[in-house]
């Protein structure tokens, strides 16, 4: 049974960064980074169809992600950190397939992210970019809100 919850997925994407990192790093195949992670965790309070989700998701649209990314990035994808990186392609996954979770989410579970895993200044970066990227991806859901100073 899928569990829903905003602190289900939240545990869903932290999880999903851990195996996104490993995934970059050592190349192995998702499947068994997936099957070691379930054996390895306590998956009982976690979204485990939406780490899977997410998991198969990004690396299986990896090239188009990052060019979604790269005109919103100040140096090329490859020189971001792993853990930016993995943010960031995962952000990206959730504002354009996962529309059923609203933008400012998306944002804000990054941020949370990147201030956990990321170096100290990592969630500025990552908050900027998926807030560009959610205004080109979600334009009508991010045009909605009131611009600073009203």
């Amino acid at each position: 049974m899928s569990q829903a919850t905003p602190a289900a997925r939240r545990k869903a994407r932290r999880f999903t960064l851990q195996a996104l990192y490993q995934w970059q790093l050592a190349g192995a195949s998702v499947t068994d980074i997936e099957a070691q992670f379930l054996a390895n965790n306590d998956f009982a309070k976690t979204d485990r169809e939406y780490f899977h989700d997410l998991l198969h998701g990004v690396p299986g649209q990896v090239k188009a992600l990052d060019e979604l990314l790269t005109p919103f990035l100040d140096r090329r994808v490859e020189e971001l950190s792993q853990v930016e990186k993995a943010i960031l392609r995962m952000g990206a996954f959730e504002l354009k397939e996962r529309l059923d979770v609203p933008y400012r989410v998306v944002i804000n579970e990054g941020i949370e992210l990147a201030k956990v895993f990321g170096a100290e200044e990592s969630f500025k970066y990552v908050n900027g970019v998926l807030d560009k990227l959610a205004r080109k991806l979600r334009y009508e859901e991010a045009s909605e809100r009131p611009s600073r100073g009203e």
